[in-house]
């Protein structure tokens, strides 16, 4: 080994750099070939102090025996090395004798690489000193130089400072407005003043050392461009500091309009807050006002909206002339979702309708008024002249989506290679119960047809799994931690990845059949009952492929959500006759709880076809077929702190002939009694409990309530994704579904809430919405405080905006009997400040769907005196349920 080796491997990096200099190009090149196995060598290595001392030398060595411009660059930015490199002052030393044109290809290629690659600033910089070249303007070198200059705290020295003896500061301060997601180093420091980039910025262009016009000019396209929010606020906060005198904002009414119209809610309200200065002192004519009124107030910020109607009035008050021109353009609010901004529309409108002599202009307005809520048309009627309201045009048809329909499975794959391919994408996904049940099926039948082709096909598929290999380091072999997993899997690829260990011979076979037969129930939770039985089905499966195997599995489901046809299962029994293969009593068992039972003379006539097999599974399924049709145990609501739960009786229809890990399935549900500590983190896993009992989606419900109560409660996220699938299971829709749905739709997620909305949209489309049950769980919820009011209105207003309209309003109607009943009281309940936003959303609803009547305690709060919301949207939904529609 050469002494510069020597060097290198004991990290005495000054000593292999002074062996390296006076050497040719030729000599150096020499010992890149030791280097690079050095380096290959150390990627192994574990990382312990050898190889961390060794790094420095070996990055600096590599650096100077690299001759190419890009082999060069390549090795300086190498990630392995990039935690421990040696210093940009050695680098630009050891650089420091080559041409400046091979340096400024070095410093080009650095700079261009990505942000991410870390390379040191004070080497790009340094390498731009000596070579000459012009500054790079990339989004590493921008970012580099905005970190370093603003972390730089010298005495006596500041930001300001800094930036006015930069020699290329007019390159990159051009260069970072047109850098993406740049906010944060811009505002890592909150500092004001010369010590903060905002303040620095708009200093250097006051005193003229950037160049004002091109830096203002810059800033605007900055924000006409977007980008993240950081970015919105940093470089608004730089526009503002730069105190744009009254020349500049005319020059850019363009851009303001632009940004008024599209800009995100804050850049948006200073553009508007300039426009509306410029019209205000008569800058701003009135046809370039009515065109920013358009685009405004079709904005979904009300603040914004209201700010322009305020504008359009002060504009109308100071220039009656402006009225024919600007007053068309208000008229647009008339069409905005909330009423109370249609209201203010049109109070300006009736202001300033007599500046108006155009009779063209007249029925226009009276045009646009066929978009306002009922009781302000009606309005509208007398003030502007509009077309009488009649019935027919308070007649709103309720859309709803139509009920998804659940898809057919497709038979297993029909070779081992495709099945491979599937069972890697569905590892990698974790994908939904057709894809596992059609994955696993598949597992069996070509493990019963032809086993070494199968091990040949899932070759690449088993070779990235975890259990794999014995990896030194890797804490468990694949028996060990399938024995010690409680035979709890917790998620369907951990199943899958169980089969494949035991197809590979990774799993002893005592390990299996203590899974297959043992009862372990060493963890207890809500959900016990549903994952043995899953769990258990999965283990005897997987004892089978290793002691007898399987033909096929009978309890593959027909259909997506779960359910098998009678006529399948009595086919697969047939096949088992025929090949005098064992049924497996858990995939028979499951195979029972999925059968459809609901039309009655498919499964009578199946039965009949299931006794004439002969087998004993042939008459337990005809008798299943032919007993009694589900019934709901008997249930009750106990409340724990402030969450309501359900209680489920027993049932001994799912205890009776069923193996002992089913038989829990019936055994009653109870509020306190249970561990509630859960390990079933993985929500993917939901998806298939609901497909154990597919005809039963209320005991599955029933042990879902804790977990969804848990998205308004404890404002978690994620635990409602389950209910559009709860909604589009089979069953009645009984107690525990609706109360699973009335916590979803009190959410503190949107993302949670939107799923709550889905599946009251699809049990509204199936037939299955109970709006009354609903409705009263809701006012129930919101009183105790589970539910916050303004969330529920967010998710009844996102299902009104559907077209649910009458859904909704039935909902509404119960929960606001409850909460309004409250506000006779005394004392001021907590649920009345959100209570205006659900009134509001009830008025809209009912003057969509026409609905009249009386709603109890209403006319108590529409009575009160005051402006308030509440009382406002309760004297509006009053108006609507007592209005008489003109003939």
């Amino acid at each position: 080994m050469s002494s510069l080796m020597d060097a290198v491997r004991a990290g005495r990096t000054a000593e292999a750099v002074g062996l390296l200099d006076g050497l040719t190009d030729a000599e150096r090149r020499a010992f890149l070939p030791e280097l690079k196995a050095l380096r290959k060598e150390l990627r192994k290595a574990p990382w312990e102090e050898p190889s961390r001392r060794a790094y420095p030398a070996l990055h600096a060595a590599g650096a100077a025996c690299e001759t190419g411009a890009a082999a060069a660059a390549t090795w300086i930015a190498a990630s392995d090395m990039r935690w421990s490199q040696s210093s940009p002052a050695l680098l630009l030393h050891i650089l420091g004798d080559r041409g400046t044109v091979w340096l400024a290809d070095v410093t080009h290629r650095l700079a261009g690489r990505p942000a991410s690659s870390s390379v040191p600033y004070e080497l790009m910089a340094g390498l731009v000193r000596l070579s000459g070249c012009p500054v790079p303007t990339t989004d590493a070198y921008v970012r580099g130089w905005v970190e370093h200059t603003g972390h730089l705290w010298q005495r006596g020295d500041t930001l300001l400072d800094r930036l006015r003896k930069d020699p290329h500061l007019a390159e990159l301060v051009a260069a970072v407005f047109e850098t993406e997601d740049i906010g944060s180093p811009l505002e890592w420091t909150s500092a004001d003043g010369p010590n903060g980039w905002v303040d620095a910025l708009a200093l250097l262009a006051t005193e003229g050392v950037l160049d004002r016009k091109r830096t203002v000019d810059a800033c605007v396209a900055r924000l006409l461009r977007g980008g993240t929010t950081l970015d919105n606020r940093v470089f608004l906060r730089v526009l503002k500091a730069l105190s744009l005198t009254r020349e500049e904002e005319r020059e850019r009414i363009a851009d303001w309009l632009a940004l008024a119209s599209d800009a995100v809610s804050m850049v948006a309200s200073h553009a508007q807050s300039v426009l509306g200065s410029l019209a205000l002192d008569g800058e701003l004519t009135p046809r370039r006002l009515a065109e920013m009124s358009d685009a405004v107030l079709f904005r979904p910020e009300k603040k914004l909206v209201r700010a322009q109607l305020v504008l359009l009035g002060k504009a109308l008050a100071r220039d009656a002339s402006t009225a024919e021109e600007l007053l068309p353009a208000l008229a647009q609010a008339f069409a905005h979702e909330d009423a109370e901004v249609q209201e203010r529309a049109l109070k300006l409108v009736e202001r300033h309708l007599r500046k108006v002599d155009s009779p063209e202009v007249r029925a226009e307005l009276a045009g646009a008024a066929d978009q306002l809520v009922p009781a302000l048309r009606a309005r509208a009627v007398e003030t502007l002249g509009a077309a009488p309201v009649t019935a027919a045009s308070l007649v709103h048809e309720e859309m709803l989506p139509p009920a998804p329909e659940a898809a057919r499975l497709a038979p297993a794959p029909g070779s081992a290679v495709e099945l491979a391919e599937e069972l890697g994408a569905l590892l990698a996904t974790e994908g939904d119960v057709a894809a596992f049940e059609r994955a696993l099926d598949g597992l069996v039948r070509h493990a019963y047809q032809d086993r070494e082709s199968l091990l040949e096909a899932l070759g690449p598929v088993v070779a990235r799994r975890w259990w794999a290999d014995d990896a030194p380091g890797y804490p468990q072999r694949p028996d060990d931690h399938f024995s010690r997993s409680h035979h709890a899997f917790g998620s369907a690829a951990h199943a899958l990845d169980l089969l494949l260990a035991t197809l590979l011979d990774r799993v002893r076979t005592v390990t299996l059949h203590n899974g297959a037969h043992h009862d372990h129930r060493g963890r207890e939770c809500g959900h016990s009952a549903l994952t043995r039985v899953f769990d258990t089905r999965v283990w005897e499966v997987a004892y089978r492929l290793r002691a007898e195997p399987l033909p096929l599995l009978l309890a593959t489901p027909s259909w997506s959500t779960g359910l098998l046809e009678p006529d399948e299962l009595v086919e697969r029994l047939d096949t088992y006759r025929r090949l005098g293969a064992r049924v497996s009593d858990s995939d028979f068992a499951q195979a029972l709880l999925r059968v459809r039972r609901e039309d009655r003379a498919a499964a009578t006539a199946a039965a009949g076809r299931a006794e004439a097999l002969g087998t004993p599974e042939g008459t337990r399924l005809a008798r299943w077929l032919t007993s009694e049709r589900p019934t709901l145990p008997l249930s009750r609501r106990r409340t724990a702190g402030l969450r309501i739960v359900l209680e489920l009786g027993e049932l001994l229809d799912l205890q009776e002939d069923f193996p002992a890990e089913f038989r829990a399935l019936g055994k009653p549900v109870t509020a306190y009694g249970g561990h509630w500590y859960c390990y079933h983190w993985s929500q993917d896993v939901q998806r298939h409990w609901l497909a154990i009992l597919p005809e039963r989606r209320e005991l599955v419900a029933a042990r879902l309530v804790r977990d969804v109560s848990a998205v308004a409660l404890d404002d978690t996220r994620g635990a409602a994704a389950v209910l559009p699938l709860l909604a589009e299971s089979e069953g009645l829709a009984g107690q525990a579904t609706h109360l699973c749905l009335a916590y979803g739709l009190g959410a503190r997620h949107p993302e949670d809430r939107l799923a709550a909305v889905d599946a009251l949209l699809v049990l509204a489309a199936r037939g299955q919405l109970d709006v009354d049950r609903l409705g009263e769980d809701l006012g129930e919820l919101v009183r105790s405080g589970a539910v916050k009011p303004s969330r529920l209105a967010e998710s009844v207003r996102t299902g009104a905006a559907t077209g649910a309209n009458a859904t909704i309003w039935g909902i509404l109607r119960h929960t606001l009997t409850a909460l309004l009943a409250d506000l006779d009281a005394d004392a001021k309940p907590a649920h009345a400040r959100g209570l205006g936003d659900l009134l509001a959303v009830a008025a809209e609803c009912a003057e969509r769907s026409g609905a009249r009547g009386e709603l109890p305690h209403l006319a108590q709060t529409a009575a009160r005196s005051g402006s308030s919301r509440l009382v406002t949207q309760a004297r509006r939904l009053r108006s609507t349920l007592v209005a008489e529609v003109a003939a």
